[in-house]
């Protein structure tokens, strides 16, 4: 397996059923274009230097860790104290539940790691827990200690393997009625719903990730290119054209007569619904 070094090593419970595991990250950040800071003369990387605003620059073992519980206030916490609380690992993913993908709100799912079995050994206890999962159609959820923090995973079969993705806690995700409770309660107009359904209908497609590209990096890859090369370029991004829309029926009917027609094709895997158990 040419898959890099994995992010976690250990083992994956079910009741007795254990096998050993290993979490690969199954995203890459690697193609993000990454910018150092120059001097804008000799072009020479730079240093940061740490400064106190009294002493100036000051070597970093007089660095300590301090949480602001107020502004300019802190509490000074020490690196054995924060080494007391840490978390062991048991290196073990228990599953603890499991429930349906459709109960866990969308916010909360964080990041996605391929869950894989250690070894030739591991390969038909894993087998047995993912597809007694695909079965049931149910997600499992466990615990699992990476970079000293614990995280609840979230574990689904796919394809031949699983995927476990870490999720959020309750605390990281804030609530949505702070932001949509002052949305005035409008009753739309039902003719109009009609309409811009339609233009939902002729926009429909399969979902295929390779046509969503992130154009402003493609824009600054072609001008890293360019200057490469020696060449001058200066890249523009022209902002869509400003609409002062009066007529709101109007604009939907004109949407919906340059809408272009629905396409028939099949839909790919990745937009298959996730199986239900069957009742």
């Amino acid at each position: 397996m040419a898959a890099g070094r994995p992010t976690w090593q250990g083992h994956l419970r079910l009741s007795l059923v254990t096998c050993p595991v290993a979490l690969f990250t199954a995203t890459d950040s690697q193609g993000d274009v990454r910018f150092n800071m120059l001097h804008k003369t000799t072009h020479n990387r730079i240093r940061m230097v740490p400064t106190d605003p009294d002493l100036g620059p000051i070597e970093r073992a007089d660095i300590v860790k301090g949480y602001a519980y107020e502004r300019d206030q802190y509490v000074v916490i020490t690196q054995d104290e924060i080494d007391s609380v840490r978390l062991e690992s048991t290196r073990t993913i228990d599953i603890e539940r499991f429930v349906s993908a459709a109960e866990i709100d969308r916010l909360y799912w964080d990041n996605p790691y391929f869950l894989v079995p250690d070894g030739k050994l591991a390969a038909e206890a894993y087998a047995v827990i993912r597809e007694a999962m695909r079965k049931e159609g149910q997600v499992a959820l466990g615990r699992v200690v990476m970079h000293q923090r614990e995280r609840l995973l979230a574990i689904e079969p796919r394809d031949n393997g699983m995927v476990a993705w870490s999720l959020r806690t309750h605390r990281e995700v804030r609530d949505a009625a702070d932001y949509f409770d002052d949305i005035p309660d409008l009753k739309a107009d039902p003719a109009m719903i009609q309409i811009a359904q339609k233009i939902i209908e002729q926009k429909e497609g399969p979902f295929d990730p390779e046509q969503f590209n992130d154009r402003y990096e493609d824009a600054l890859r072609d001008l890293i290119a360019e200057k490469r090369k020696g060449k001058g370029r200066q890249v523009t991004v022209e902002a869509p054209e400003e609409t002062n829309v009066v007529d709101l029926m109007e604009a939907l009917r004109r949407s919906l007569g340059d809408a272009p027609k629905p396409r028939k094709t099949a839909r790919s895997k990745a937009s298959k619904p996730a199986r239900k158990k069957a009742s």
